[in-house]
């Protein structure tokens, strides 16, 4: 008797807006990347966002949360709708950090690369010239204050908050990344870039002193450290030397969205949140209602999404088989990239060129 092929139970959040159309055209590439590679993938699907807030109080259920921690890994659409909204004006849909915090998924690792055929407003640059990685620190820095503020008639106080522990783990994490992952394509070095304000705030300057300590432990490999705002500038004007960055929660955020305005938009980058046992994927960018159900929306960075999904299972050829089969698609201008997150010939055409390319 043969051995029987193995089989990963993958939670799914198809989200709001064009979550859903995104969703299901990566989950047909996930699924014929499986058969070709001699694995599978037992899809739960989940209710979870804006639709679910309205009629329950909260963007996902207790059964739901329970019901993704037992999968192996979770893939999960945009979600949040203007509409949905608190008492107090918030949006009521999002889901922000709910897994984040409860699974301790500390490392939000975010791919930036221009791909070709695809534009960039960058004078200049070609594709494969920006392809780095920013890991973001996912469950400290401004962002550990959500939700907790202090909020008076006359001021308003959030706390940063950086500890060892929390910021020695994802700095560990990018230094074992960018060991195992390409190079920065300026010089061919691997290097990790720290970015931070470490002139200004005490905290920053910490989370800078463990960076150094760390990579005492990865001689091969560059230590780099720049202030946000020098960062900023440097991610336009020289994005070629940078390889692996790491920084704290809201500058990440904030350099990530640069970043992809710089390789085509958001619609062209994935994200993975990831802890020591559990990992969410999902792309970077919102649950654009106005392009739902108009067969428009670009579906790669939720496509690239589910890629680094099962490169986290260790399925690493299926995961590359995928991105080669984007790479031929993009480059023989089989699909194009078009402003305001859409996709020609379509969100549907996209995937099915796409997994016809896997074969």
């Amino acid at each position: 008797m043969g051995n029987s092929p193995k089989v990963y139970r993958v939670a799914v959040i198809p989200g709001d807006g064009i979550g859903p159309s995104v969703v299901k055209a990566t989950l047909e590439i996930l699924d014929r990347a499986a058969q070709a590679h001699g694995f599978s993938l037992d899809f739960s699907f989940h209710e979870g966002g804006a639709g679910h807030f309205p009629k329950h109080g909260e963007p996902i259920s207790e059964e739901t949360i329970e019901a993704c921690a037992r999968a192996h890994a979770v893939i999960k659409g945009p979600v949040g709708l203007p509409q949905a909204r608190r008492p107090d004006g918030t949006e009521g849909g999002l889901l922000g950090g709910t897994f984040r915090f409860i699974w301790n998924l500390y490392a939000n690792v975010r791919p930036i690369r221009l791909w070709p055929g695809v534009g960039s407003p960058l004078k200049g640059v070609r594709p494969g010239e920006i392809n780095y990685t920013i890991v973001r620190e996912n469950t400290e820095g401004l962002y550990a204050s959500r939700n907790s503020g202090v909020v008076r008639e006359e001021a308003a106080v959030d706390s940063l908050l950086i500890t060892r522990k929390g910021t020695k783990r994802v700095i560990e994490f990018a230094f074992h990344l960018a060991r195992g992952r390409g190079e920065a394509p300026l010089d061919g070095k691997k290097r990790v870039t720290c970015v931070d304000k470490a002139n200004v705030l005490r905290s920053m300057a910490f989370f800078r002193e463990i960076f150094y300590q760390v990579a005492q432990d990865f001689p091969e490999i560059e230590a780099d450290t720049l202030h946000a705002d020098a960062a900023a500038q440097a991610l336009v004007l020289e994005p070629k030397r940078f390889h692996v960055l790491v920084m704290e929660n809201l500058l990440g955020d904030i350099l990530s969205d640069l970043g992809g305005a710089t390789v085509g938009g958001l619609g062209m980058c994935p994200s993975g949140n990831i802890g020591d046992k559990n990992a969410l994927f999902e792309p970077l960018h919102g649950s654009a209602p106005d392009l739902a159900d108009n067969n428009k929306a670009n579906p790669l960075a939720t496509i690239l999404s589910g890629a680094m999904m099962l490169e986290w299972l260790g399925e690493k050829e299926a995961a590359q088989a995928i991105e080669k089969a984007v790479e031929r698609a993009l480059t023989q201008r089989l699909i194009t990239v078009e402003p305001q997150g859409t996709v020609a010939p379509g969100t549907r055409e996209a995937a099915s060129i796409i997994r016809d390319l896997l074969e």
